[in-house]
């Protein structure tokens, strides 16, 4: 098995071309770090960025497996060599990043809205004095905005864009958050497999880490109930099993007011994930901070 670290994954589905140039910190970070997905999968032969992928000899080729798939990945792997057999079909990423795109869930964030003017945005804001606008596509804390009272002509301007490239914008309330947690699971042909919680913080919607405690601890401090996680996984059954097969992870807010509001879907793996497979791997570090992106 061969891993690969692209973390710039995000990056690449929001410009969803296969020639896109990533940023250098990006490919930096996944050079640095591709080691990581060794915490995942621990008898991999091999955990490398997509760059080092041309060096290997094709008899590693036999499985590969990456932090997300995109068409950038595709075709840097193809460019080396890698047998067509081994990668994911056009018509299965084409599908794959439509539904990473955010209006695919609103049915699963009752107060988020999809808009695609600065009227709509006004008659939302009047409502709600404080909101967060999302481009469908983004990621690591890009393509997101805090808009206070009005929208801004930086703000207007940023909208403006996003939907024409995009199709929309997300919008939702701000809300007052007292933990960031998250539901991992895989998702296989016919089913999902659920591997547990992780519970994490962010700042301006950028990763900062993982506390590392057991799932029925994390499902306790945030109160997030069994009937709860069945409406979910039965939505996710009907609406996601059979149009895609990977990691998933699903990310909350669970609120001073102790609610529960999902926040984004991620079909790709996650730092929490990497979180809950390392405490797994050292129950000695249960109640500390662990911080994969800190160099």
């Amino acid at each position: 098995m061969i891993c690969i670290f692209n973390p710039e994954h995000d990056l690449c589905l929001a410009n969803g071309t296969p020639h896109y140039m990533p940023p250098v910190s990006a490919l930096r970070f996944a050079q640095q770090s591709a080691s990581l997905m060794q915490i995942l999968y621990p008898k991999a032969e091999t955990c490398i960025p997509a760059a080092a992928v041309a060096a290997l000899p094709s008899s590693q080729w036999a499985q590969i497996v990456p932090w997300g798939w995109n068409c950038v990945l595709k075709e840097q792997l193809q460019a080396s060599g890698v047998p067509t057999a081994l990668l994911p079909s056009d018509d299965d990423l084409c599908r794959w990043r439509q539904l990473q795109h955010r209006s695919m869930w609103l049915a699963l964030q009752p107060d988020s809205r999809a808009v695609t003017s600065v009227s709509q945005v006004e008659a939302l804001l009047a409502v709600h004095s404080q909101l967060v606008l999302k481009a469908p596509w983004s990621g690591s804390g890009r393509g997101i905005r805090w808009v206070t009272d009005g929208l801004n002509k930086l703000d207007v301007s940023w909208l403006e864009k996003v939907v024409r490239q995009q199709g929309c914008v997300i919008a939702e309330p701000r809300r007052q958050v007292a933990e960031e947690f998250a539901l991992e699971y895989m998702v296989f042909a016919d089913k999902l497999a659920f591997r547990g919680f992780s519970l994490f913080s962010s700042a301006n919607g950028v990763y900062q880490g993982n506390l590392l405690l057991p799932d029925e601890a994390i499902r306790h401090r945030v109160h997030f109930t069994l009937a709860e996680q069945q409406a979910l996984e039965d939505y996710l059954q009907a609406h996601l099993v059979g149009q895609y097969h990977g990691p998933l992870g699903i990310d909350y807010l669970h609120t001073t007011d102790g609610q529960n509001h999902l926040s984004e879907l991620n079909l790709r793996h996650t730092m929490g994930m990497l979180a809950h497979a390392y405490l797994a791997q050292h129950p000695e570090s249960q109640g500390t901070l662990f911080q994969p992106t800190k160099k």
